[in-house]
């Protein structure tokens, strides 16, 4: 049996109980529960490796071997597996009750837009609110956040999560703000509808039924490429082309990437509407 390593919780040495008489390690582990505790982190093929996700604050995984400074995980979000510095988590693992819901926001040390932030944290980001000071939300942690920049519902459409996120650069394998790539600007914009969705394009294209026509929010592929179609002529999606999030018109797309010799297109997807549910 051929696993995909991206989704395997194992490692050389340690794998998953859930994983015995599957493969063979010398070591099996229930995992231990953790949640990210800094604004972004890496999901790494090794330690100090090449990057291929990131996770954001407040993310939950289940540890499954620490090496060193080093902790293998597996995001829950999407069952995502790599390696990340231990330091970066946490075993506290406060009740989640908000997530970021603007592009971006910041944490502050008191309820003072005055005062030096504390942290930056991105779209999507999981809080623990124990209470509201004024305009700002009071984090388990102490930190302070904007009531503004959060919500305890999910979005109803994933179209303008999305656009939110228009002018944010391209970067290979991210997932916030600070830097995004096209399959992480899908995962983005659906999980804020709480519709769940795998991290790369390939497995996007793989979690979704196939659709003729195109309408709004579905997904168009190419090969190693994902877009999120606004509507049935325009699209917006995360491109090496200009290095950004951009809004394109969806027949030039295909045209352009076809002529580079990066298509051919590969069709569309269809996800599921987001159902309206509690922050999880």
């Amino acid at each position: 049996m051929t696993l995909d390593r991206r989704l395997t919780p194992a490692t050389d040495r340690v794998a998953l109980d859930s994983l015995c008489g599957v493969i063979e390690r010398p070591a099996y582990t229930p995992g231990q529960a953790a949640r990210l505790i800094v604004p972004l982190a890496d999901l790494m093929t090794a330690p100090d490796g090449r990057r291929d996700r990131q996770v954001n604050f407040g993310a939950d995984v289940t540890v499954i071997e620490t090496r060193g400074d080093w902790c293998f995980v597996q995001a829950a979000l999407d069952g995502y597996c790599g390696w990340m510095p231990a330091a970066a988590l946490t075993r506290d693992l406060a009740p989640v009750t908000h997530r970021v819901t603007a592009p971006a926001t910041h944490v502050y040390p008191a309820p003072d837009m005055k005062r030096p932030e504390r942290a930056s944290l991105s779209l999507g980001a999981r809080l623990s609110v124990t209470g509201t000071e004024g305009r700002f939300a009071r984090l388990a942690d102490g930190g302070f956040v904007p009531v503004q920049h959060i919500g305890d519902q999910p979005a109803s459409d994933p179209v303008p999560v999305a656009e939110s996120l228009v002018g944010t650069p391209y970067l290979w394998g991210g997932n916030s703000r600070w830097g995004i790539d096209c399959s992480g600007l899908v995962q983005a914009a659906l999980t804020a509808c709480d519709i769940p969705c795998p991290g790369d394009s390939d497995l996007q294209r793989d979690a979704f039924p196939a659709a003729d026509g195109i309408r709004r929010g579905d997904l168009l592929f190419w090969p190693g490429h994902v877009a999120l179609a606004m509507s049935p002529d325009l699209m917006i999606h995360a491109t090496a082309w200009t290095m950004a999030v951009i809004v394109e018109p969806i027949g030039q797309a295909i045209a352009r990437i076809d002529a580079q010799g990066d298509g051919p297109f590969l069709g569309v997807r269809r996800p599921p509407l987001a159902q309206p549910a509690a922050i999880a």
